[in-house]
């Protein structure tokens, strides 16, 4: 699943995002979801959330299925 609707993203799902820094490359960071931080239903980017590790912020590209 890709990360463009916040109804599919759950608090402590797996997901991987991509950071402010990491956008020229596309560099992924995996990580749970802490926060949801997107108001609107859907982004064409992804939905922004805050990861439990190092409260790191960003994207989700894609929601990491177990």
């Amino acid at each position: 699943m890709n990360g463009k609707k916040r109804a599919d993203i759950k608090i402590g799902a797996l997901v991987d995002i991509v950071l402010k820094k990491d956008q020229r490359t596309g560099t992924l960071t995996r990580g749970h979801v802490k926060r949801i931080l997107t108001n609107s239903a859907q982004h064409p980017h992804g939905i922004k959330v805050m990861l439990e590790e190092e409260n790191q912020v960003g994207r989700v590209q894609k929601i990491v299925t177990e």
